[in-house]
């Protein structure tokens, strides 16, 4: 039996889903948001925030003044030899881990009185007769609306059959991610991005002194590794001397590297089932743009925004997803193109060369491409 009708419920409680289930409760609305894990726990992730999330964050309660966040200004890349180009960041932005972020959210959401359940797994969403019903392991629970922010990939992508899940490997949905957090003394005011044979390595300050190292590459190269993460870092990441550097000296705060697999950026529908599906469900940008953690925040403010609409008798739920839809591809298409296009020249040492050696002596065209990866303050 379903108990309680809540006004949004929320499955994922990244990002998106949080700062989506903060708006909603703001607004007064009855706020479900279900999310599997524990608070605060780590997530794969480049942790890197544009500042056009800045003012948003701000706004739903989180004190970044009081925080002390390294201030990132500058971008670094280096080819698969090691050469590194300097560019400029037009907004800048700030480095967070998503284990302090998630939580200071989830603690604002919670004294805002939204209703979270954690350790639990959502197993199907249904719409019927104009009301969702959110089924988990023992209970289950009806909304008006409900949200998909789930994440890269869910267990709901597969009950779904979503079209993403069933494609065959290719050079958009064949990656797996790894993450350390490491003592290194590197420059809080950069963010590098260092290249190596299909595969590019982030590098940014966080909170409390540390750093954060994320590397993206293929599944092909774990697997002919020996499906050694150790393995693969020694005989690809090594060749580039900046990532030997790096590996060598810093000190690993990690017993392990926290990995992901079967990362796909391929295309996704906003809408699915009914659900308004928000931050890396709706699409995922590449993390060389560094710039997902903004789209997943300013895709659920877009969401709340004409759920908020739906829900005041405004618009009726067609054109609620039919808006949705529309004013997410307008505000992210064109960034992921663009991502998915510098990714295409990245990983291949003579392609990465030429292209930073070109976007290296032509600093319009660097801007260009930043800006393309980037939006405004929202």
């Amino acid at each position: 039996m379903a108990d309680t009708m809540y006004d949004i419920a929320i499955a994922g409680g990244g990002l998106a889903g949080l700062t989506l289930a903060i708006q909603s409760a703001d607004a007064g609305y009855k706020t479900l948001l279900v999310e599997k894990e524990q608070y605060p726990y780590h997530k794969v992730c480049g942790e890197y925030i544009s500042n056009e999330s800045a003012g948003f964050l701000q706004s739903l309660g989180l004190p970044l003044q009081k925080m002390q966040l390294p201030q990132i200004k500058n971008l670094q890349i280096s080819n698969c030899k090691g050469k590194v180009y300097g560019f400029a960041l037009p907004l800048g932005g700030f480095g967070v881990s998503r284990y302090t972020l998630d939580d200071a959210l989830y603690n604002i959401a919670l004294k805002k009185g939204v209703t979270v359940l954690t350790q639990t797994k959502v197993n199907d969403v249904t719409f019927s007769n104009d009301v969702f019903t959110i089924a988990t392991g023992q209970r289950a629970f009806t909304a008006k609306c409900a949200v998909g922010s789930f994440g890269k990939r869910s267990n709901l992508d597969v009950k779904w059959q979503r079209p993403f899940i069933a494609s065959k490997a290719s050079g958009l949905n064949n990656y797996i991610g790894v993450k350390y957090h490491i003592q290194y003394p590197h420059d809080p005011t950069v963010i590098a991005l260092h290249n190596f044979s299909n595969g590019y390595c982030g590098i940014s300050n966080i909170e409390d002194g540390k750093t954060c190292l994320c590397y993206l590459t293929t599944a092909k190269n774990l697997q002919q590794n020996g499906n050694s993460i150790k393995q693969m870092e020694e005989n690809l990441l090594y060749k580039n001397p900046r990532l030997q550097q790096i590996f060598s000296t810093a000190d690993i705060l990690y017993n392990a590297p926290l990995a992901i697999s079967q990362i796909s950026f391929a295309q996704k529908s906003q809408v699915e089932n009914h659900l308004l599906m928000a931050g890396d469900a709706a699409g995922l940008i590449t993390p060389l743009c560094g710039n997902g953690m903004s789209m997943a925040m300013h895709a659920g403010k877009l969401a709340f925004n004409n759920m908020h609409l739906f829900l005041q008798g405004k618009i009726s739920r067609p054109i609620m997803e039919q808006r949705y839809a529309a004013e997410w591809r307008k505000q992210f298409s064109s960034r992921l193109f663009t991502g998915r296009l510098v990714q295409s020249v990245f990983g291949g040492e003579a392609s990465t060369a030429l292209f930073l050696h070109l976007v290296g002596k032509n600093n319009w065209l660097a801007q260009k491409l930043i800006s393309a990866t980037h939006g405004t303050a929202f």
